[in-house]
């Protein structure tokens, strides 16, 4: 599979740890940075993520940045991208199987690698289930 993965300087050790292991397991792994701990700004790494999705340059996305949330909030600004907040491997699978997500996102500060690659698992090994669920991701495809 084809993924993306970006972060902030709060989640670069986490970002490495990830890109390698990824690669381990075959897959196809664009790097989009930060690659130091050198303070960026995550919007910046999020729109990366995003841009990168929409143009279909990637299939999944993984967004890391301190807590999660403000990489999380920059790449679900382009309505190509349906990224969750996940911190264990349940909430990965749940976002893929009800909410279609082709990102997840996971703080670097909360989470360790090893349940970081449960989550990521999770999310690479979920199919969308469809049927009652693709109405309503449909619905979030609709400006607000």
């Amino acid at each position: 599979m084809r993924i993306a993965i970006a972060c902030d300087h709060a989640a670069v050790q986490l970002k490495d740890e990830l890109r390698e292991w990824l690669k381990g397991e075959g897959h196809e792994v664009r790097d989009l940075g930060t690659h130091d701990d050198a303070s960026v700004d995550y919007p910046d790494y999020g729109r990366r993520l995003a841009d990168t999705l929409a143009a279909g340059e990637a299939e999944r996305g993984i967004a890391l940045c301190g807590s999660g949330i403000g990489i999380m909030i920059a790449a679900n600004r382009n309505p190509a991208v349906r990224c969750a907040l996940v911190n264990e491997p349940l909430s990965a699978a749940l976002a893929r199987s009800h909410n279609d997500a082709n990102a997840i996102a996971m703080g670097a500060r909360l989470i360790g690698t090893e349940m970081a690659r449960a989550c990521v698992r999770a999310f690479l090994s979920t199919d969308f289930l469809g049927g009652r669920h693709a109405a309503r991701v449909d619905m979030l495809k609709e400006p607000a």
